[in-house]
This record gives C-alpha cells, structure tokens and sequence, in this order.
C-alpha cells in the first residue's frame, strides 16, 4: 500500500496540469480574441493619432 501512497501525488499532479492546459487552450481564441484584438488596435490606433498631432510624450 506504500507505493499507492507514493504514486497518488504525482498521479494528481498530472491531472491537474492536464486540466490546466486544456482551460488555457480553450479559452484561446473565439469572442475573447476579438475584444482583446480590437482593444490592442484602438491603443494603436490612438497612439498613431498622438504621434500624428505631435502630442506624444518625448521624454522617454
């Protein structure tokens, strides 16, 4: 029974990690991506305005 006690861990380690990596690839992508995507492009977008009117910060 010692080696039952012993292999229990590692054995629920495993499966947690599997589960773990399994949620992360299924939250990639879908309805997710598109808010993420359209919040980098308006950041883009607003920084390209501000270095348009010369508004940007210089100092860094």
């Amino acid at each position: 029974m010692d080696y039952l006690a012993a292999l229990f861990p590692p054995f629920v380690m495993a499966a947690g990690f599997t589960w773990l990596i399994v949620t992360i690839i299924r939250t990639q992508g879908g309805a997710n991506k598109y808010k993420e995507d359209a919040a980098v492009d308006a950041a883009l977008a607003a920084r390209a305005a501000a270095d348009a009117d010369g508004t940007a910060d210089r100092s860094a």
